[in-house]
């Protein structure tokens, strides 16, 4: 026995003294074909010995078997398995991964490869962003994804953007996708206390402002059921998810940024000069204009008219200047990695006393603990934005705003007078300059998210996840407009504190505030089995929980003494009875339970069932919970083939998701004071209301051709949209307002569409390569089983407040066009339309026509190309739309013949028109354009720099580039741009295609340099 036990361990010593005779230390350079890697993960093959590349691309990896295999993977590149074979010098060059199916994609609640996605997702990721100067993430896919439309209308720094995944899915409820940044959902609340300036609604900001573009490491777009129904009550109208970047380099690494990008006007809005003013007044029989000893101007005469040249746009406009500066910090070990990132962004508006700063921090830090047990994700972005705009706004009457005052001045008119003072017309015809000076906007936001992910090893099969996440921002907005501009129907009368006699006075001011919060907390357990080789499982189950909180004020004042300048710090010094003061604080909550289940068997097929229930404050009582579910099937049909196909997989899916994009309280009943004391009922709880709900369904499929050079995705789908929640207007039974009722109405929203994408690589060598893409969407839409009309685009100017343009009904798209059909006009210059017979008509016998014209365009497209050849890289974008109409509310409220023979200024076209003076403004075909454009909306040319003279700086690459923005545009619209989106809605329900006194669309050029060091 005791001879046994002696040979048995001396068989064991003798093996591990052959293992560390026979093991080694490998050391080498990765390389790809722009030069060193840092950062690629090397690992023996069957073991945990692992190590990375560090800043210059080399290893050192210990103990290696003589016969080791080992394997190098890094993102975006192909994995390269390597014998040893007892070599202590390996040097790799990696390749790019050539199938598009084996990318990794970050999807709801996990990631995924393409080849295992059973639903439609999009991925773009950081090198699609280099070089553009969009100031806002949703820009960046603008004209790059198939089925997703990006439409910013205003050219203000900052502002919204409106975003539509497939189309809009609801009449009354928000239209936009869920976004999701590193795992927290997005309120989709205003951030700022913009929506309300003092003579209008002005244009929101853009909710993504607080986020770095350089700190995006990807953007997934998830588009249909199979995709978004994982997120349940949210996911009727997309997701679109934002992964932040994370620590990477394994020395430390940092990276700076700059650019400067310097912009004007892009557009025309061709209202004519002193000249053309002049020479159109002589044609029509203007009568001298006299003296004006105020003014200090001498009389004009018809034949010379002074010989003044004003250009009121040169008055209010001005050259833009944004300059962006970034500063980030990397580093990662074997069980830790860290991220910091600094901004800064000065953007000076077009329009004189606009523009937009702000700065943002992001910070990330991952720790593995336990011998990779336990890791924990820590993530902050941080964001302080000053705004200052002007009055530009959505629905201002003519004479309330800064651009239509600029546009309707008479071009031969001084700006001041005589003694240095302004030249003041009257109350309704207002000095741009004036009102430029005398109205002061500001706003000051800071916004914070942050979350903390903790991941869980419960074995080799089992996960537990947990995640707290929370939004919050602050915003305070002051405005006022001093008393000395004197605007018709801002004139108010009553007392000022400490005087009996009531006055007239004028001015205004306010301040706002609004404070949103919201939390999130995620628990879920993933569990993942490769059973075999012909069957694996991926498994999620989880619990969420969403609390949201949305506060605000209003403080105002009106009526102030002359001299006062500064009104905001005295809002209490205007009129006693026209100081207001008001508060508002509204939550909901959100609960849900999940589940996901992936099965892929035979390494072909893929089968995702989902599941989630939610439970919402927002419902009534007896519909607080809806259940959502999808299931998804693919069949990878060919993978990496040789040959003329190379992949092929064909996907279906079907689900149902919800809508609960509608105000909190919406199913409560509300109550109110009167005068009196006494309590009003306004309107009564719903206890009924739940979801607006779509089904979905769509088949597609993904392929790669032609040795790998031609990639693409084609797509059908089919969405109804059911339970539609309209406001609805009670019977008063009381006295009190009348506030509408939130109900469901009978009625479908049918959406489908196809859509095609298409990647070719044209030359793909070492040194060269050459890829252009296209994508385009065709989208119909249409009301079903729907009773009733109603109306929205809604229309200002003279004679056309309370008119609207577009109306919902059976069997028509949505925001059908409804106007007056014009047919020219008759002997004595008045329109002539068409009344309900077809025939000829004047405007009080005619007949309002419901046009098979829409504003939704029914094709959206884009294409780009890049060209790189060694350091050398060439990247230009366009993006179009098609099949959509435009109504210019802008032309039908300024330019009028009436409005040129009262001395305003309009374009040729209307001064020369055969309108007589007296008609009346209508809202009819006449102001109805094709709004189809095509955009470049970037073109970049850049020069990286590397090798010995880079390295002789330290630095590991240095890239130049210049970017030009919106530099081109091809339409037939004779409006200022064709890419609108003013929010004209009547009673709550939006509007889409209109064209108002939008804030002037800019294009710029850029001048950047990133360094790497």
């Amino acid at each position: 026995m005791k001879n046994s036990l002696q040979k048995g361990l001396m068989v064991i010593i003798t093996i591990l003294c052959t293992s560390l005779m026979y093991s080694q230390d490998v050391s080498g350079l990765v390389s790809d074909s722009s030069g060193p890697l840092p950062g690629v993960s090397i690992i023996v093959k069957g073991s945990k010995n692992e190590a990375q590349t560090d800043f210059d691309g080399r290893f050192t990896i210990k103990n290696v078997g003589k016969g080791a295999v080992l394997v190098f993977s890094y993102i975006g590149l192909k994995n390269q398995e390597v014998n040893v074979d007892g070599k202590t010098k390996i040097n790799v060059v990696m390749a790019q991964d050539r199938s598009e199916l084996n990318e990794v994609v970050v999807v709801g609640y996990g990631t995924s490869k393409k080849k295992d996605l059973t639903g439609a997702v999009d991925v773009l990721s950081a090198k699609d962003f280099d070089g553009v100067s969009n100031t806002s993430p949703a820009l960046l896919l603008r004209g790059k994804v198939a089925g997703v439309q990006i439409t910013q209308s205003s050219g203000e720094p900052g502002s919204a953007v409106t975003i539509r995944v497939r189309g809009s899915s609801s009449v009354r409820s928000g239209n936009g996708p869920l976004i999701v940044v590193d795992g927290v959902p997005l309120s989709g609340g205003d951030v700022s206390a913009e929506g309300t300036d003092l003579l209008g609604t002005s244009s929101a900001k853009n909710p993504l402002n607080f986020i770095n573009e350089a700190d995006i490491e990807s953007i997934s777009v998830l588009k249909d059921a199979s995709s978004t129904a994982i997120y349940g009550a949210r996911g009727a109208n997309g997701v679109i998810v934002i992964t932040t970047k994370k620590g990477k380099s394994n020395v430390p690494e940092f990276n700076f940024s700059t650019s400067t990008q310097f912009s004007r006007k892009a557009g025309n809005f061709n209202v004519m000069n002193a000249d053309q003013f002049v020479a159109a007044s002589k044609a029509a029989g203007v009568p001298s204009i006299p003296a004006d000893p105020v003014a200090g101007t001498p009389a004009i005469n018809n034949q010379d008219y002074g010989g003044r040249n004003y250009n009121w746009e040169d008055a209010v406009l001005q050259n833009g200047l944004a300059i962006n500066n970034s500063l980030s910090f990397n580093s990662s070990s074997e069980n830790s990695s860290t991220r910091v990132s600094f901004s800064t962004s000065n953007n000076k508006g077009i329009v004189k006393n606009t523009g937009l700063d702000k700065y943002t921090i992001s910070f990330f830090n991952s720790n593995n603990f336990f011998d990779k047990v336990l890791k924990v994700d820590t993530k902050l972005l941080y964001a302080g934005i000053n705004d200052e705009t002007t009055l530009i706004t959505n629905n201002a009457s003519y004479i309330g705003n800064v651009i239509g005052s600029a546009l309707y001045w008479n071009p031969t008119r001084p700006i001041y007078n005589a003694d240095g003072h302004y030249n003041v017309v009257s109350e309704t015809y207002l000095n741009p300059v004036q009102l430029l000076d005398s109205y002061k906007d500001y706003t000051n936001t800071s916004k914070l998210l942050g979350s903390i992910n903790a991941v869980l090893n419960l074995g080799s099969h089992f996960k537990y996840n947990f995640l707290f996440g929370i939004e919050t921002s602050a915003s305070t907005r002051k405005s006022q407009i001093l008393p000395t501009m004197q605007i018709q129907g801002e004139a108010f009368f009553g007392t000022v504190p400490g005087s009996d006699p009531a006055v007239t006075k004028y001015g205004t001011a306010s301040i706002q505030g609004l404070n949103n919060f919201n939390k999130t907390f995620e628990n879920n357990i993933n569990y993942t089995n490769k059973f075999s080789d012909n069957f694996n499982l991926n498994a999620l189950v989880g619990y969420s929980y969403y609390y949201y909180l949305a506060s605000g004020f209003v403080t105002s004042g009106k009526g102030y003494d002359l001299a006062q300048t500064n009104l905001i710090d005295n809002i209490e010094g205007g009129l006693q009875n026209e100081f207001r003061s008001s508060s508002f604080k509204n939550a909901s909550e959100l609960q849900s339970f999940y589940a996901r289940a992936d099965a892929t068997f035979f390494k072909q097929y893929v089968i995702t069932a989902t599941v989630r229930t939610d439970g919402s404050t927002k419902l009534g009582a007896n519909n607080k919970y809806g259940t959502f579910p999808s299931i998804g099937f693919a069949d990878n049909l060919f993978q990496d083939k040789d040959g003329l196909l190379n992949n092929l997989k064909i996907r279906a899916n079907w689900g149902i998701t919800g809508n609960q994009e509608f105000a909190p309280n919406s199913a409560i009943g509300r109550a109110s004071y009167g005068n009196n004391g006494t309590l009003n009922i306004d309107t009564n709880a719903n206890d009924n209301l739940k979801w607006e709900t779509t089904e979905s369904w769509g088949i597609g499929t993904d392929f790669t051709l032609f040795k790998y050079r031609l990639t693409g995705t084609v797509d059908y789908f089919y969405r109804n949209t059911s339970d539609l929640i309209f406001p609805v207007p009670q019977a008063s039974t009381q006295p009190g307002p009348n506030t509408p009722r939130n109900k469901n109405l009978p009625g479908n929203l049918i959406n489908q569409g196809l859509e095609v994408s298409l990647d070719y690589k044209i030359i793909e060598t070492e040194n060269m390569s050459w890829e252009i893409g296209a994508n385009a969407s065709f989208l119909k839409n249409e009301m079903k089983n729907f009773s009733g009309t109603v109306g929205t685009g809604g229309l200002n100017g003279q004679g056309l407040d309370g008119a609207y343009t577009q109306v919902i009904t059976n069997n028509k798209p949505l925001y059908s066009y409804y106007l007056y059909d014009f047919k020219g006009y008759d002997a004595s210059g008045n329109s002539i339309y068409t009344n309900a017979a077809g025939q000829p008509a004047g405007l009080g016998d005619a007949s309002k026509q419901l046009l098979n014209k829409q504003p939704l365009p029914k094709i959206n497209y884009g294409f780009s190309s890049t060209f790189k050849y060694k350091g050398f890289d060439a990247v230009v974008s366009f993006y179009g739309v098609a099949g959509n109409y435009i109504y210019d509310n802008t032309q039908n409220a300024y330019f009028f013949k009436g409005a040129f023979l009262g001395g305003r200024n309009v374009t040729e076209k209307a001064a020369y028109s055969e309108q007589a003076q007296g008609d009346p403004n209508s809202p009819s075909t006449k102001f109805l354009q094709k709004g189809d454009f095509l955009r470049m909306g970037e073109l970049t040319f850049g020069y990286t720099f590397t090798g010995p003279l880079v390295e002789r700086i330290k630095c590991k690459n240095v890239r130049v580039y210049a970017n030009g923005s919106n530099l081109l545009l091809f339409t037939n619209y004779t409006g200022f741009d064709p890419e609108v989106d003013i929010n004209k809605q009547v009673n709550g329900v939006p509007s889409a295609g209109m064209d108002y006194l939008a804030y002037p669309r800019s294009k710029g050029i850029a001048f950047g340099l990133n360094v790497t060091f």
